[in-house]
């Protein structure tokens, strides 16, 4: 007679403070440290860069990079929707009344409202109709997967929305070229998605799949270099260079402005597929990327260490001796005339700001007969596309990056032609339709740098909500500013450095390889 053995699996433990703990302090922690390899990545970027634009660019990520981190202020205004994926080890018990979607939320709502460095809440419920802000950036998107083992590994990040916004999905034909289709597709992208940065691309499965696999693909480490110097090893990887190198030849350049580098590294996540299909997503991550992974075996919370201060590159960046000083508050349209695409001009004086909702509730009342708010008054003004972070201690403001203008562009004939706009301040180039507007307005429109959100704040000396206040980050603040540094993007000729730049630079890049 045989006998049975049955043996008993060791069972981990897992506590719900401890996921709700590690979730917020991971939060918290990404707000403020970028990733270190992406700080390599980029100070290798700053070193080659020969355009000197996107070389400043760069310089004040790093310089803004390196302020977060000691300030332990966000990188970037935009704090992001959280992705998290949990990786459930099989022999994992819960010591829990809550789901892990619950776990998460609570862990999320915990560092978005911490009162030492409040996240900004971007989230909004109700996509299709009001969308109202959820005022704690919940709920997070959560992706759960059963593994074996007895712990839980999670890989979480906060995904800013000019970034993610630039997603691309397709179902190629089988025999069709990945790269190529990247490469032509990358080109329609614009620069609202913050470059230099990381491509995730999806391949495989069916369309969702392809989707979740790019945004896993950009949780891992950047190791082009490590790939470059030992020669691929598989066609993933052949693909990862092909496309690394197709994309950079392009010459769009950190902030779109033309330059060497447009992507510091390129990931690949690839799953079985049918015969017919080839999905494949593609996902950029923007200059503040943001993301950590840590493990829980039911010893306490994930212990995050925080890095060293010398890690970061010692970066100066400093005003060129032709820059333009403007005074806002006696600026008049005669005077924008004379600014030309690519100066650096530093602005001093009054802005107002407003963001997508801003400008389609002035839509509204315009229509309605009212008329701007109360206290608003953008005839002969600048406005700022903006929703910053709220202010801690003795700041003016949170960080206060620029936001992607072409989100803006439907409105931007209104706010010149019947408001009497005459500069505009985004991230990011304008569609043709709205340079063609600026051109016949005789108006301007400005760069700040995507991914310096806490050096544009300290530009920043008063600060109050004059409409909207219900909208939150989006309501209409006026700033009072001192030394503001932006670039003249779009001139009042109407020649556009977001055209310029990157096709220069794709001819010198050619040159250089011949």
């Amino acid at each position: 007679m045989g006998f049975i053995i049955i043996t008993e699996a060791i069972m981990t433990v897992i506590r719900k403070e401890d996921v709700i703990d590690s979730i917020a302090d991971a939060l918290q922690y990404i707000s403020y440290y970028h990733p270190l390899d992406f700080i390599k990545a980029l100070e290798k970027a700053y070193n080659k860069e020969q355009n000197q634009a996107a070389k400043d660019a760069i310089a004040q990520i790093l310089i803004n990079s390196r302020m977060s981190a000691e300030g332990k202020r966000p990188i970037c205004q935009d704090t992001g929707i959280v992705t998290c994926f949990v990786n459930i080890g099989m022999n994992v018990q819960w010591e829990s009344d809550l789901t892990v979607q619950q776990m998460v939320d609570e862990g999320v709502r915990r560092a978005y409202n911490n009162p030492n460095n409040p996240l900004r809440a971007s989230i909004v419920a109700d996509p299709a109709g009001k969308r109202t802000n959820t005022k704690d950036n919940t709920p997070a998107v959560v992706h759960i997967n059963l593994v074996p083992g007895n712990a839980i590994g999670v890989q979480i990040a906060a995904k800013g929305g000019g970034s993610e916004n630039k997603t691309k999905m397709v179902m190629l034909n089988p025999s069709d070229d990945v790269a190529a289709w990247v490469e032509e597709t990358l080109q329609t992208m614009g620069a609202g998605w913050c470059p230099p940065g990381i491509l995730g691309i999806g391949i495989g499965g069916t369309a969702e799949k392809a989707a979740i696999l790019a945004k896993e693909s950009l949780m891992e480490h950047i190791d082009i270099q490590e790939l470059i110097d030992r020669g691929p090893q598989n066609a993933e990887e052949e693909l990862r260079l092909d496309i690394f190198n197709r994309v950079n030849k392009l010459g769009i350049g950190a902030q779109g402005l033309g330059g060497l580098t447009t992507v510091v590294d390129v990931k690949i996540k690839t799953a079985p597929t049918h015969a017919a299909s080839k999905p494949v997503c593609l996902i950029p991550n923007c200059a503040a990327t943001r993301h950590i992974h840590f493990t829980l075996d039911g010893s306490g919370p994930a212990n995050l260490q925080p890095p060293k201060q010398d890690e970061w590159p010692e970066v100066t960046w400093e005003v060129g001796n032709n820059a333009r000083y403007v005074n806002l508050d006696v600026i008049t349209k005669n005077d924008i005339q004379e600014w030309k695409t690519g100066e650096t001009v530093l602005l001093s004086g009054k802005i107002f700001t407003g963001r997508d909702a801003a400008h389609k509730r002035i839509q509204e009342r315009l229509n309605n007969g009212e008329g701007l708010p109360k206290g608003v008054d953008l005839n002969g003004r600048f406005i700022y596309y903006v929703g910053p972070v709220n202010a801690v201690g003795d700041e003016i403001v949170g960080p206060a990056g620029p936001t992607t203008s072409t989100r803006m562009d439907k409105f931007t004939d209104m706010m010149l032609n019947d408001i009497g706009l005459i500069g505009m301040i985004g991230k990011a180039e304008r569609g043709p339709a709205t340079v063609a507007s600026i051109k016949k307005h005789k108006a301007v429109y400005l760069m700040a740098v995507g991914g310096a959100a806490y050096l544009v704040a300290k530009a920043i000396k008063k600060a109050r909500v004059v409409a909207f206040e219900d909208l939150g980050m989006e309501a209409i603040y006026e700033f009072t500013v001192e030394n503001m540094p932006v670039t003249v993007a779009v001139d009042s000729r109407g020649v556009n450095a977001h055209q310029i730049g990157p096709d220069t630079w794709k001819i010198k890049i050619s040159k250089m390889e011949q």
